[in-house]
C-alpha cells in the first residue's frame, strides 16, 4: 500500500485538456463578471448570521457530558493507534495505524470538519492528556504568534506526507508522533490550552476548513445554521494565515507534482538524490504559491493604499480553493484506503480496497470540477471583501490582480491533473 501521496497516477485521465482549460476559464470569467454586474454590496454577515438551531440540540452538544465522551473517543483512538504502532507489523498492508494518520486523520478531517464544524478540538488527545495537569497560572500567548506554529507543523506534516522516505515505516511515524506530542504538551505547559488552537497543525487544520461548514456559532455562542460564506467571511484575520494556506495549497500542488513521469525521473538522477531533490521541490511548490498570492497582495496595496492589509484581508479567499485541491487530489486515496484501514483496524487481514466509485472519466470530472468550483467560490468571497473594502467605482476593477491568482491557481492545478 502506498501513503506516500494523495492519489496514484492521475496523468493518463481520460480529459481534453483545451476543454478542462477552457470549461474552467469561462466559469470564472462569467462569475466575474456577473458579479460585477449584480452584487454591488457586501452581503456576507459573518458570525452575526445564521439561524438557530433548536435550544434542546444546543444543550445537548454543550453538555460536558458529550465534550467528555468525544474527549475519551479520541483518546481511545490515539491509543488504538499507538498500540499498533509499538506492537504491530512493520508493514503498512498489515498495519493499519500510517492509514490511520494519512487517510482517516489527515483526509477524513476534510468531510468531518466541513459537516460538523471543528471537530478536532473536540476529539484531540493532547488537549485530554494535557487536561491532567494543567498549568496554575499559564502565560498570555503573544498575539504576534497567530497561527504560525500550526503553519510550521503543516509543513512538517505534508513533507512527512509527501517526501519523507519510509515515511509508513512504524519507527519513523513513532518518532514524528513523538517530537509532534512533545512541543503541543510543552507550549500547553507554558501558554495554556490555548496554545493548541494556535500551534496544533490539525485543529488549525480542522478549524480553517470548519470555516466553510454550514454549522457555526454565532458571536453570541448560538449553534446555528448558515450559508459557508458567512463562516468563511469570519475567517480571523490573525497572523500566520496567509502561510498555514499557501501550505495547503503547495503541498497540493507538489502533490500532483509528484506522480508525474518527468518529475520522477528527475528524482532518480539528481546528483543531490531523490529525498533532498524532492525536498526542495516540496519546497519550491509551497514558496511558488506563497510568492504568487504576494504579488496579487502587493498589486492591490499599489492600486488601493486605504488597504493596508491586503495579505490578510483577502487570504480566506483561498480557503475554498485549498479545499477544491484537496478534494481533487484525496478523494480516491479516501475512498479506497479508508474502508481498507477500517478494515485493517478491524482484524482483517490482507484487507482489499473496495472498488472504485468513479471510473477514470468519472474521477477526472471530479476532479477538475473541484478545482473549478473551488476557485468560483474564492472569487465569490473575493469580490464580497472588495466592494466592502474598496470605493463603488472601482471595486470591480480593484479585483483584477486577485482575477488573475484566480486563473493562474486554476489553470496550474488543472494541468497538474492532466499533463
Amino acid at each position: 500500500m502506498s501513503l506516500a501521496h494523495g492519489v496514484g497516477s492521475q496523468h493518463d485521465l481520460p480529459l481534453s485538456p483545451f476543454y478542462a482549460y477552457a470549461g474552467a476559464f469561462a466559469a470564472l470569467l462569467v462569475s466575474f463578471l456577473a458579479l460585477g454586474l449584480l452584487w454591488s454590496t457586501s452581503r456576507f454577515r459573518g458570525d452575526l448570521a445564521g439561524r438557530p438551531l433548536p435550544a434542546a440540540l444546543q444543550r445537548a452538544a454543550d453538555a460536558p457530558a458529550t465534550r467528555t465522551a468525544l474527549r475519551l473517543l479520541g483518546a481511545a483512538a490515539a491509543l488504538v493507534v499507538l498500540l499498533h504502532l509499538l506492537l504491530g507489523p512493520d508493514d503498512p498492508d498489515h498495519n493499519p495505524a500510517p492509514g490511520a494518520l494519512y487517510v482517516l486523520l489527515w483526509v477524513g478531517l476534510v468531510p468531518a470538519s466541513l459537516l460538523l464544524g471543528p471537530v478536532w478540538r473536540l476529539l484531540n488527545p493532547l488537549r485530554a492528556l494535557h487536561s491532567l495537569r494543567p498549568p496554575r497560572t499559564p502565560r498570555p500567548l503573544p498575539a504576534a504568534v497567530g497561527i504560525r506554529p500550526a503553519a510550521a507543523g503543516l509543513l512538517l506534516f505534508t513533507w512527512l506526507e509527501l517526501v519523507a522516505p519510509d515515511n509508513t515505516s512504524t519507527t519513523t511515524l513513532l518518532v514524528a508522533l513523538a517530537v509532534h506530542t512533545g512541543a503541543q504538551l510543552l507550549g500547553a505547559a507554558r501558554y495554556g490550552d490555548r496554545w493548541f488552537a494556535h500551534a496544533d497543525p490539525f485543529e488549525v487544520y480542522s478549524s480553517l476548513l470548519a470555516r466553510l461548514s454550514p454549522l457555526g456559532r454565532r458571536t453570541d455562542g448560538r449553534l446555528v445554521l448558515r450559508s459557508p460564506f458567512h463562516g468563511l467571511d469570519a475567517t480571523p484575520q490573525t497572523p500566520g494565515l496567509v502561510a498555514t494556506v499557501c501550505v495547503l495549497l503547495g503541498s497540493t500542488a507538489y502533490d500532483g507534482l509528484s506522480d508525474n513521469p518527468r518529475w520522477i525521473t528527475t528524482l532518480q538522477t539528481s546528483p543531490l538524490g531523490p529525498t533532498p531533490t524532492a525536498t526542495l521541490g516540496f519546497l519550491a511548490a509551497v514558496a511558488l504559491a506563497a510568492a504568487c498570492y504576494g504579488l496579487c497582495a502587493g498589486a492591490l496595496r499599489l492600486m488601493h493604499r486605504a488597504v493596508t492589509t491586503p495579505l490578510t484581508s483577502f487570504a480566506h479567499s483561498l480557503l475554498p480553493i485549498a479545499l477544491g485541491y484537496l478534494v481533487a487530489h484525496y478523494f480516491s486515496l479516501f475512498v479506497t484506503e479508508g474502508p481498507r484501514t477500517v478494515m485493517m483496524a478491524g482484524g482483517t487481514d490482507n484487507a482489499l480496497p473496495p472498488a472504485p466509485l468513479l471510473g477514470p472519466a468519472g474521477l477526472a470530472t471530479l476532479q477538475v470540477s473541484a478545482i473549478v468550483t473551488g476557485h468560483v467560490l474564492g472569487v465569490i468571497a473575493a469580490h464580497d471583501r472588495a466592494v466592502r473594502l474598496f470605493p463603488p467605482d472601482r471595486a470591480v476593477a480593484g479585483q483584477l490582480p486577485l482575477f488573475v491568482l484566480m486563473i493562474a491557481y486554476t489553470l496550474g492545478g488543472i494541468g497538474l491533473l492532466i499533463a
